[in-house]
């Protein structure tokens, strides 16, 4: 079994995908936004951490999270995340699912893939390299024409600072 080694820099900020299960598109679904919208704001009440960039496509999301000085357990957030997304909308939206041996023994359900991408973000450059990624990926998977065209993405935010 691989050994996956995770970043751990306390304070820090940190690029996040996370992709559904056989990239099934729900995310989108009213339903969809909403457990994963109300499921992020629960856990920030108990786990801060600033949410710096977003974008949510059909089949997996983006983003950019700094958490407070001292704290490196993002791992514990995005479990509790996923948790209760799962609960809120996953018998609702009775996907497909054909569990292996390996996810019966992990009680794996059928909205995520198992594992994440995380990497540190490690300067001022890098964030604004992230941030361009995350903002540009709705155009990249041809869903628009323009960034600010896609709804679900924090570049309506930047797009209103820099106003």
């Amino acid at each position: 079994m691989p050994n996956y080694r995770r970043c751990h820099q306390p304070g820090g900020s940190f690029f996040f995908t996370h992709v559904t299960y056989q990239r099934y598109p729900w995310l989108c679904t009213g339903l969809g936004r909403q457990s994963l919208r109300h499921a992020i704001i629960t856990v920030r009440q108990k786990y801060p951490f600033t949410i710096d960039a977003f974008v949510l496509l059909p089949d997996h999301f983006h983003c950019i999270w700094t958490l407070p000085d001292k704290d490196i357990d993002y791992a514990k957030r995005w479990r509790l995340i996923k948790l209760m997304v799962t609960k809120a909308c996953g018998q609702e939206l009775a996907l497909p699912f054909e569990k292996s041996p390996s996810g019966e023994r992990r009680r794996e359900g059928n909205l995520w893939q198992r594992r994440y991408w995380e990497s540190c973000i490690r300067d001022e450059q890098d964030f604004v390299s992230h941030c361009e990624y995350i903002h540009n990926n709705p155009v990249k998977h041809g869903l628009v024409e323009c960034p600010t065209d896609w709804a679900f993405s924090s570049v309506h935010r930047y797009s209103q600072e820099e106003r």
